[in-house]
């Protein structure tokens, strides 16, 4: 019994706590919000509405998970890089084959359904990729800006890019992309490969908008512009706009948003969830809830500093670049500032798949943390010991 205490009382004094509290208060306030946002669906005698039901199960669960991780040594979750990497194009694989489109998203076919549930591949893939990846560009460290190296990275970029595109997931595709670029530059690929990748997107463009985007795609661009021309299109970000000016400094109180509470945002709990925040809690809210993801990210990125490994500071380094680009996207949608295109919120938004994939990414976050702790010695003492020299 004094062993096991003594063990868990290592293992809490080993745990990045600050971060612990971090990622717990955010998904208590992102299982709030989501909460509200269903609450004009309970029918008559039901308490809490089934997406946020689903949330509670999966921070609790994440939370575990998170823990479970962190007590594994991260160097070796990392040595099985290339089975991760087997196990992730087979998973999108299998998505490709017999993947299905809720109602709420019936152009993407990249939900795998498992029982009651959609289980979105590209989540798990997503932490999956921040690993091998990180792992190769370790594996290239000395030569990373030799343009073998540079052509090697892009395939293996281009593999989960090409098969969550086929699946239908543009959004998730331009995370994976934007993660890319954010690794290849925390690892020091030199600036001019970065600006021909940038002429490069610029003249295939007009190539990408004809041959690439669906008609539905488009006219979510061309709303941004011209929304009156696309009423279809644009009414959920202007209506979730109006939600989010409405709220004004303190919000219009928990549970008792208008729009909110009346539905009228399509999809609220989970892509428009940033305007529920800012109907009901208000400015004040929002920068909570922003200052909430922004210290999360500082934390990732200080752990990635502090680690003893070139592979796992890129993946610390990775997994806060993912979050910010979610949170970048999101908000962009929210402001309508870009258009729709199916990122959720990290700890907010409603998906128990996406919550609990995002846990998985955290906990190896942890397991880095802890292990790269400076231990104290132990001191001990032999006794009773016999050697050839003893006579002397």
């Amino acid at each position: 019994m004094k062993k096991f205490f003594s063990v868990t009382k290592r293992f809490i004094q080993e745990t990045d706590k600050p971060l612990l509290f971090l990622i717990i208060a955010t998904s208590v306030f992102g299982i709030l919000m989501v909460y509200t946002a269903t609450r004009f669906r309970l029918e008559d005698g039901v308490v809490i509405q089934r997406d946020a039901v689903v949330m509670i199960i999966a921070a609790a669960l994440g939370i575990l998970v998170t823990l479970g991780i962190s007590a594994i040594d991260y160097e070796f979750i990392m040595k099985l890089w290339p089975f991760i990497g087997v196990f992730c194009i087979i998973l999108m694989i299998i998505t490709l084959i017999f993947g299905a489109a809720p109602p709420a998203r019936p152009d993407s076919k990249c939900w795998l359904v498992i029982g009651d549930f959609y289980f979105q591949s590209s989540e798990l893939v997503k932490i999956g990729f921040l690993i091998t990846f990180s792992m190769h560009l370790e594996l290239l460290r000395d030569k990373i800006n030799r343009f073998s190296s540079v052509i090697l990275l892009g395939i293996h970029a281009m593999i989960p890019v090409g098969l969550v595109v086929l699946t239908g997931d543009m959004g998730s595709a331009l995370v994976f992309i934007i993660m890319t670029i954010g690794m290849l530059f925390f690892a020091g690929l030199h600036w001019g490969y970065f600006a021909c990748g940038g002429l490069l997107v610029l003249a295939a463009s007009p190539l990408i908008w004809m041959f690439v985007f669906s008609e539905y795609q488009k006219n979510r661009f061309l709303a941004l512009l011209k929304p009156e021309l696309f009423p279809d299109e644009s009414y959920q970000q202007l209506i979730g706009l109006n939600a989010l000016g409405s709220g004004g400094f303190w919000g219009k109180g928990f549970t008792k948003g208008v729009y909110t509470q009346g539905g009228f945002v399509p999809e609220q709990e989970n892509d428009m969830i940033f305007t529920a925040i800012g109907e009901e809690t208000g400015f004040f809210g929002c920068i909570i809830a922003l200052g909430l993801l922004f210290l999360i990210v500082y934390n990732l990125i200080k752990i990635g500093k502090n680690t003893r490994d070139f592979s796992t500071q890129i993946f610390c380094y990775g997994i806060a670049t993912m979050i910010s680009a979610q949170v970048l996207i999101n908000i962009g949608m929210c402001f309508m500032i870009l258009p729709v295109i199916g990122i959720t919120l990290p700890f907010f938004s409603a998906g128990g798949s996406s919550t609990l994939c995002l846990y998985i990414g955290i906990g190896l976050a942890f397991s880095i943390y802890r292990f790269n702790r400076s231990r104290e010695a132990i001191n001990f003492r032999l006794s009773r010991i016999s050697t050839p020299f003893s006579e002397f």
